[in-house]
């Protein structure tokens, strides 16, 4: 092993979690010299030329003078782009199976949630009532998603296999078998218009930031539920709110918000029509995340090919 192929962990993770990456890199990655960036040397840094990332902080990476490519151990990669203004080296996001499945089970569980009112039933709980919500068969509720990559097909197939009729949009014109594929301004308005529930699993993007607005949550079907499992902005939060107020949209679940932690002080926490979740519903498998990772950094090392990169002008 010579020198220039030293990797560097580079993250902002609790000093626990950075030792469980290690481990399981190392040992996805035998032949390879894999350190924290916390414990190297100005002449370990020089020798890096691969990355590894969760989060980094921009000064870390800039450390590097040698480094070739960037693999992010997360799906989302909207932070770390807009955190490197003028980084040149290809940041390579993570595509795990293991995610796709892991954000299906959430978007299917969570349609079953509202699909079955779920939030009614707490309410008449709250309120010591026993009423009987009238039943729906899932055939007869649509269910629209927002985007339509790894996360967002897998999560369309395994809703539509529930019997649910199953629409999706996405930013180019995209096909799934057996799903009406939307795309463009007015696809975007055909989707809400016709969707029970709608879940957002779009990227954080300038075209989509406060995509889901006053104008876009108007457009919705009255009383429908909201799932956003992407980013908050993509969601103006103020809009949500007086949307919920007069109903227009019935409920909303949100797992991502403009600030992480949700602040204490945060209006959403008690906002009627809301479910709060912590950023729990596409969680990265440690074990099958660090496979994914060694397998392109073999491959790289035996073809010099780099997997598929982050388009920096889209950012995703």
């Amino acid at each position: 092993m010579s020198a220039s192929h030293q990797i560097a962990l580079v993250t902002r993770l609790s000093d626990e979690a950075e030792a469980e990456w290690l481990t399981l890199l190392r040992a996805a990655l035998p032949a390879e010299t894999i350190q924290s960036l916390r414990a190297m040397s100005q002449d370990d840094r020089a020798d890096v030329d691969i990355a590894i990332v969760a989060n980094p902080d921009p000064k870390d990476l800039s450390d590097l003078p040698n480094l070739v490519w960037v693999h992010s151990l997360w799906a989302g990669v909207e932070r770390l782009v807009a955190e490197l203004p003028g980084f040149t080296p290809p940041i390579v996001r993570l595509v795990d199976p293991q995610l796709a499945r892991n954000m299906s089970e959430a978007a299917l569980a969570w349609t079953y949630y509202l699909f079955r009112d779920m939030p009614a039933y707490a309410r008449h709980q709250s309120a010591r009532e026993w009423v009987q919500e009238p039943y729906r068969s899932a055939s007869s509720v649509t269910v629209g998603l927002l985007g339509l990559g790894e996360l967002g097909a897998a999560s369309a197939a395994r809703i539509q296999a529930q019997d649910f009729n199953v629409i999706g949009w996405s930013r180019s014109p995209k096909s799934l078998p057996g799903i009406d594929c939307l795309s463009g301004d007015d696809g975007l308005e055909d989707l809400l218009s016709r969707s029970d529930i709608v879940i957002c699993l779009l990227p954080l993007t300038p075209q989509t930031r406060g995509l889901l607005n006053a104008t876009t949550l108007g457009r919705m079907k009255t009383g429908a539920g909201l799932i956003n499992f992407a980013r908050g902005p993509i969601v103006d939060t103020e809009a949500l709110i007086k949307a919920l107020a007069s109903g227009q949209v019935g409920h909303a679940v949100l797992d991502v918000f403009d600030q992480e932690p949700l602040p204490a002080e945060s209006p959403l926490w008690d906002t009627p029509g809301i479910t709060v979740l912590p950023h729990i519903s596409g969680p990265t498998d440690p074990e099958t995340g660090a496979q994914v990772v060694a397998g392109n950094i073999i491959r790289f090392r035996q073809t010099g090919e780099l997997p598929e990169s982050v388009n920096l002008t889209r950012g995703y």
